[in-house]
């Protein structure tokens, strides 16, 4: 379908304007279709180089998505689990789960296929893949070797029948011991790139207990009853504890060099053959541990 955008804030080259309003379209692509006629503003052609004026109407046309043929990489996998319908695997921090447009190889699909055949239920982008963590977020993710197993599985996460804790740390001492966060989420209308606390969003709820408290920063478990995108970044956001290192919602001044202290550390479902409960885990990343260690010694207070 045509998709249509009214710009307020977001000013700039049109090619970039456009890749940033839509992220499945690059900035190459967003140059190509603009010359193609196949973006206008205002319903008039522009080239790729005009800059967007507040209360312009970008019109982006009904264009196939872009053909892409995956291809698998002989990359190491850190396998927690393996059987005929599933795989349990722990993806590094800095490794995208599946290709996109800015992603096109080197992810956890392109890995994924190279060592097992995996479901085709979400397509050629999406083989095997039943939920999604973020590609600065470490952690355990469940794949679908087939149909069968993708539906089954897929089913328990719309039940929120699946366990999925994370660990975080985060800016500021939290005083409580333990919060519900229930604040809706949508895409960002400032920022294409982000998600927001929208009135209007999708449901969404955080479940967090205190695990350890620092001068400047608290350890916390999360638990997920929904599922939606940056979820936990967002709601830690939203309530003043942003997550450490986050590239998006967290302050610029934070812990260097590490990249952000998310970990999807526990995670549980049913299997999708056998019905047993399977319930699986991964030690955080040895930076992780090496940072709550410095904390430990540096700026200690009681829990």
């Amino acid at each position: 379908m045509p998709k249509k955008f009214k710009i307020t804030d977001e000013l700039g080259r049109l090619d970039k304007i456009v890749s940033m309003l839509d992220p499945e379209i690059s900035r190459s692509r967003a140059k190509k279709m603009i010359e193609d006629g196949d973006i206008i503003v205002n319903d008039s052609k522009k080239k790729p180089k005009y800059e967007t004026k507040a209360s312009d109407t970008l019109l982006i046309k009904d264009v196939k998505p872009e053909t892409v043929s995956i291809k698998p990489e002989n990359m190491p996998l850190d396998i927690v689990y393996e059987d005929e319908d599933v795989i349990v695997v722990n993806k590094p921090q800095g490794m995208v789960v599946h290709p996109s447009a800015g992603h096109p190889n080197h992810t956890l699909v392109n890995a994924l296929l190279f060592h097992s055949p995996l479901s085709s239920i979400n397509g050629e982008y999406r083989p095997g893949i039943v939920h999604r963590i973020d590609k600065d977020t470490s952690g355990l993710l469940m794949v679908a070797k087939n149909d069968m197993a993708h539906k089954a599985l897929s089913k328990q996460l719309k039940a929120k029948k699946n366990l999925r804790k994370y660990v975080a740390l985060v800016h500021g001492r939290i005083k409580e011991d333990s919060g519900v966060i229930k604040a809706p989420i949508a895409r960002s209308p400032k920022d294409r790139k982000k998600q927001a606390i929208v009135a209007d969003g999708r449901p969404a709820i955080t479940h967090f207990e205190v695990m350890e408290r620092f001068q400047d920063y608290t350890l916390i478990e999360c638990r997920l009853e929904t599922g939606r995108t940056h979820q936990i970044r967002v709601h830690m956001q939203y309530i003043g504890h942003p997550i450490v290192g986050d590239p998006l919602y967290g302050p610029k001044k934070t812990i260097k060099g590490h990249g952000q202290f998310l970990h999807a550390q526990e995670l549980g479902f049913e299997h999708p053959r056998t019905h047993q409960l399977m319930i699986f885990s991964a030690p955080i990343p040895e930076i992780f541990e090496k940072t709550l260690r410095t904390l430990r010694v540096n700026n200690l207070l009681e829990s």
